[in-house]
């Protein structure tokens, strides 16, 4: 079989460590034939990987997208606010485009994205890995075969745990919605599609509250320091740098994102010197710690979402509530619960067992993007343009509501946003 040829933009943990390792797994059938990277140290990394040759390592997306076509599909999983444009320039190049959600942090570009992917009649797909999880397959077929009667409602929460929080959205790349994304498109927007997969028709309409509660300077202890290193406090807090990452494996995630030098050395060089040694009191953060949105959808259902921070776990639950039964489910244990209200029975399914990333995602939506290459591009993936810009637009809409205190109309939101054709 020939192999199908693959360029990556951006080699950071989402593109190198959670999408390449695919390609690796199946080296006799996939290839990297460039890498796009601004770190030197991680462009030569994934170069060495994947026998990148020098001349097809570029540092930046628009180097690699000047030349020609170097490969059928491109994955581009750079920064939120960098998804667009190399997405834009390889829909022209005539790549296959699978884009890190989210889309982008401006509705109106992913309103475009969906437009562009359509004239192009090329598989464009964003990573909204969840539908590809064999347990959110294994859940919706259970709908879908009645096993609860007619769905009616549906409590879903993100779990996102204390201390990653504190990593992403506190210290990290996504703490500043002016610099990346509002908390409900960056972490979030995962799970308005996931609701959209459960329920299978549109939102109608919406409402959000919630607000960052906690991780602000006035709630910082007496005696703290602007950095955990410095702290005469730092034993008594679970948001320590140090206990976050000094108590973590220095080659894995997230102590690989704060240095790319695997010792405890560099650790603690990063400590003292990058944004992940400050104090999660005395950062520049301002996306929320706590989200509920509640959601009115066509066909009837309703469904209430709830994001915290404060939790111990890092995890998604679910609730789902029917006519005739419920199914409980816990993803990250790969387990379903089905109670049955006539025979009142309790029946507990373990998922297929997966490996990778967010519970088999990751592979999963690698899998369907190498398949539909294969196949031209004519079979519609789940997370194809047209449907993913809806749940970003839900997402869009919640933050609005949360901000404005109104109760957002979907198909009047959409038009106030939609982008003149291209």
């Amino acid at each position: 079989m020939k192999k199908t040829k693959l360029v990556l933009c951006g080699a950071g943990a989402r593109g190198a460590d959670c999408y390449a390792p695919y390609v690796r797994k199946h080296a006799k059938e996939l290839e990297f034939t460039a890498v796009a990277e601004i770190d030197e140290e991680r462009r030569r990394k994934f170069g060495r990987l994947f026998n990148i040759p020098e001349k097809f390592q570029y540092r930046s997306w628009e180097d690699l997208l000047a030349g020609p076509r170097l490969g059928e599909g491109i994955l581009i999983c750079t920064q939120d606010k960098m998804h667009f444009q190399p997405a834009v320039r390889a829909v022209e190049k005539g790549y296959h485009i699978l884009i890190e959600k989210p889309i982008s942090p401006d509705p109106e570009e992913c309103i475009k994205i969906g437009q562009l992917a359509e004239k192009s009649q090329k598989v464009v797909m964003i990573c909204h890995v969840l539908r590809y999880t064999p347990f959110f397959i294994r859940m919706k077929a259970l709908l879908q075969e009645g096993r609860i009667g007619r769905v009616v409602s549906i409590q879903h929460n993100e779990n996102v745990g204390y201390w990653h929080y504190a990593h992403s959205f506190v210290r990290g790349a996504w703490r500043n919605s002016y610099e990346s994304s509002p908390m409900i498109l960056a972490k979030s927007c995962h799970d308005m599609d996931i609701l959209l997969f459960m329920v299978g028709a549109d939102c109608v309409r919406l409402s959000s509250f919630g607000s960052l509660m906690y991780f602000k300077k006035e709630n910082q202890p007496a005696g703290a320091a602007e950095r955990c290193l410095e702290c005469r406090v730092e034993k008594d807090c679970p948001y320590s740098a140090l206990k976050v990452y000094l108590n973590k494996p220095s080659n894995e995630w997230p102590v690989l994102t704060i240095t790319n030098k695997a010792h405890r050395r560099a650790v603690f060089q990063a400590l003292q010197e990058g944004p992940y040694g400050r104090c999660v009191f005395h950062c520049d953060n301002n996306v929320v710690d706590h989200q509920v949105v509640n959601m009115e959808f066509k066909n009837g259902i309703t469904a209430a979402f709830t994001m915290s921070a404060f939790t111990h776990e890092i995890s998604r639950t679910i609730k789902i509530m029917g006519t005739t039964g419920e199914i409980r489910g816990h993803l990250e244990k790969n387990e379903l619960e089905i109670y049955d209200f006539n025979s009142e029975g309790i029946e507990t399914i373990k998922a297929v067992e997966t490996s990778g990333g967010h519970s088999g995602g990751d592979e999963g939506i690698m899998r369907e993007f190498v398949s539909r290459i294969r196949g031209n591009g004519k079979k519609k993936s789940s997370t194809a343009d047209d449907i993913s810009v809806q749940s970003h637009l839900m997402a869009f809409a919640a933050e609005e509501s949360r901000l404005t205190g109104k109760v957002i109309d979907m198909e009047k939101f959409t038009k106030t946003v939609q982008h003149k054709p291209v």
